[in-house]
Parts: structure tokens; sequence; C-alpha cells
């Protein structure tokens, strides 16, 4: 999809003097639910549950969202499934600057109504995502741009659901650095983002959170905190990159990912398949990793060791 950007029109307020001067500063309110169904009703809309639209209408949650991720003057966030612009409003109040990422035409357009005045919001309509593999383009380009300008990246979002796993991982192993990264998703998604070693849920994900970046639960979300309700449970996350490991995440990722797609077999026949085998014993047994493992065995350190002493060639 070729992105559409929205802008947002600047405007200015008279004060309860009759005198030009700018918009005031409010406490935020965040829209409710009847808020959210009187905007989509005025345009003859209901959400698409297709593109995961279920929107975050707990002013409570929304706020602990807001208070992990910290917005300040110096961070540059980008907010992806903006919606009907409730969350935008209040990281705009206190960013410097937010990206909001929004694929549907007509929310989009509710958001910049929603959002008019706000001279550092841009809305961009287009997927977050260019073929559910990599970072959309044009999201890309603000994350650069705004990097090169020495700003602080933040990502704090109510994610849909079925783009968060691929998009927290591809901040997290290409492009510009992130300081932190706040956002919702489905609770096993969560499980798998904090998930450890020898655990059912342990997998790439939690290879690459564990390996990249420091992770906490923030709160868990009950469906009632959303409109429409889903049929699954949700979790916020807090997720801190780390300073480099010695090998770049896109490196590790492609390393890492034949080994748990053949996760029933010990690690040394994987290895064998890849035409590894040598090598990846040699780099076993220089760290103490049993050739027996299964993959959810090795633990993330173990995984970046293995993919620095073999360089990567690992994945295809």
């Amino acid at each position: 999809m070729v992105p559409f950007l929205l802008g947002v029109p600047s405007v200015r307020q008279r004060d309860t003097l009759g005198r030009s001067g700018p918009a005031p500063r409010v406490v935020p309110v965040f829209q409710t639910r009847r808020t959210v169904q009187s905007l989509l009703a005025g345009r003859g809309v209901r959400p698409r549950r297709r593109l995961g639209q279920h929107f975050l209408i707990d002013g409570n949650l929304m706020r602990k969202l807001v208070e992990a991720g910290a917005p300040g003057p110096d961070d540059e966030v980008l907010e992806v499934g903006a919606g009907t612009g409730s969350l935008t409003a209040e990281l705009a109040r206190r960013a410097g600057r937010v990206v909001a990422v929004e694929v549907d035409a007509t929310l989009a357009e509710i958001a910049s109504e929603q959002l008019a005045g706000r001279e550092n919001v841009l809305i961009l309509r287009c997927d977050a995502l260019r073929g559910k593999s990599r970072v959309a383009a044009a999201v890309m380009d603000e994350l650069h741009s705004a990097a090169r300008r020495g700003k602080r990246l933040k990502l704090i979002a109510n994610l849909p659901y079925d783009i968060a796993t691929p998009l927290v991982l591809n901040l997290l192993t290409d492009g510009p650095a992130f300081e932190r990264l706040c956002f919702t998703v489905q609770r096993e998604v969560g499980e798998r983002f904090l998930a450890r070693a020898g655990t059912a849920a342990y997998g790439i994900a939690s290879v690459l959170i564990g390996a990249l970046a420091t992770a906490r639960r923030i709160a868990a979300v009950p469906p009632q905190a959303f409109w429409p309700q889903p049929r699954v449970e949700s979790v916020m996350l807090a997720v801190y990159p780390r300073t480099p490991v010695g090998i770049e995440g896109r490196r590790l990722a492609e390393f890492v990912r034949p080994f748990f797609q053949q996760r029933r077999k010990t690690v040394a026949r994987i290895a064998a398949t890849l035409g590894l085998e040598a090598e990846f014993a040699a780099a076993c047994g220089r760290s103490r990793i049993d050739t027996s493992y299964r993959p959810e065995q090795i633990e993330p350190a173990g995984w970046v060791f293995l993919a620095r002493s073999i360089g990567g060639r690992g994945g295809r």
C-alpha cells in the first residue's frame, strides 16, 4: 500500500479575554466507549475485526501505558494502530513529535479531525509492515529522520494483534535504536516475549527479546478494557533495548530461525542439516552447551555466542 500522509492542521484559540494565544494545556480525557461508538457511527462504519480493531477504552490502563512510555519533549513517539486518536492526543501533549500509523482510511480521517491543532502529529495512513516481514519504508524514513535529528525513539501503542510480533521484533532488529517500546499485545504473545529457556512458550521471539533487550509486564488487560471486546486476554509490556551485544539483531534472528523451525530435533541434528555440524559442535564445546539439547533449552546468551562464533550462517 502506498502511504498517504495526513497532516494535522494547526489552530489557535482565543482565551477568555478574547486575546489570540496558543491552545491551552488541559488534563487529557481519553475517549470512552460511547465516544468511539459515536465517532464510528457518524461515518457509518463498524470496527473491523480482520484488522484487529479493538479500541482501548480503559482510561486507567491507558494512563499506565503512557506513564511506562514516559514521552517527553525530546522524544519521537511511534504509535501503530492510532484508531480514533485517543492515545495519540495524550502522546502529542507530552512528546516532541508523534508519528501515528493507521491502515484504515476512515479511522485515519477521524483521528486527523480529533487531533486538529496538534502541530507535532504526523498521521501515516499505511500498513506498518511491508509484506508482514519488514517495517514499511514510510515508517522507517520517519524513524531514521528522527534519529538523525538526535531524537529518542519510543514505541507507545495499543498494537493490532496480527502485526504485534513481527512489528516489535523488526523494530528491535532493524533500523535505528529505540529507547523503549511499550505496548499492548495478546496475552499469549506477551508470554512468548517473556518466556524463559526450557518452557513451552520459549521460541524465536523469546530469544531475540532476551538477547537484545530486557522486558517486563506493566499490567494485565482484560477483554472488557476494549471495545469491541476481543475473545482473548491481553497484556501490557515494556521492552528496553540493550546496547549492542556483538551481533546484529537481524543476523541473530536469521541464525536462530531454522533451529526453532525444527524444534523437536536436537540442535546437533539441526546443525547437520544446515551444513554446520563441525562448526556448531566446536562452538558448543567452547560454550559448554550440550549438543543433545533441543533449541528451547539454550538461553539467549548461548544463542548469541553460537551465532557470533559461526558467523550467522545458519539462516536461509
